[in-house]
């Protein structure tokens, strides 16, 4: 669902900026829904290069399951085949036309792709050397790293979270507080 960055997404996406700065970009790509979109403009406001919206990487459709809880899924959906879900193989062509054109496009560029957990598992397994279903489990605001290097994508760095880390901590401390002046 087309659903904006919560408290905890915004912190993470400032945090990818102050990382990102650090390192030359020379355009942002990002889904049109808007936590994807509204984290590709906060990492700008720090990167300051061009923004382009492509509507190749937006978050698969989950049919019937799309705005349910984890919890209702399962337990409506205990296969995991929801009904009006957008075809596995059609959401990879359409990831990959995606990668096609950031290449065709923008060649030898340093590219920001920000998108969603099924876009990129689903990027980083097309050009895995694992065969299988899914990737690994990522963490909103980690990255990932890919390069074209002789004709070919390849995986180089996956679910990189370190610049995290503050955040992290922030809340694990938050969260020890409470539990420490919780009433007995």
């Amino acid at each position: 669902m087309d659903i904006p960055l919560n408290a905890n997404g915004i912190l993470q996406a400032e945090a990818c900026s102050v990382y990102l700065q650090k390192s030359a970009w020379d355009f942002i790509i990002t889904s049109p829904l808007q936590r994807a979109k509204n984290t590709a403009e906060i990492i700008n406001g720090k990167v300051d290069v061009p923004l382009i919206v492509m509507e190749e990487f937006m978050e698969r459709h989950f049919g019937d399951a799309e705005g349910m809880t984890l919890h209702d899924r399962r337990a409506i959906f205990p296969d995991k085949r929801y009904p009006n879900q957008e075809p596995a193989d059609v959401f990879k062509q359409r990831l990959l036309s995606g990668i096609q054109k950031i290449q065709e496009q923008f060649g030898d560029n340093r590219i920001l792709l920000v998108a969603h957990g099924a876009v990129i598992d689903t990027i980083l397994s097309a050009f895995s050397l694992q065969e299988k279903d899914g990737y690994t489990s990522l963490e909103n605001g980690c990255f990932s790293r890919i390069h074209f290097e002789q004709e070919n994508w390849q995986v180089k760095e996956i679910n990189q979270v370190a610049h995290l880390e503050k955040i992290r901590t922030k809340q694990k401390f938050s969260y020890e507080k409470e539990a420490v002046s919780w009433p007995s």
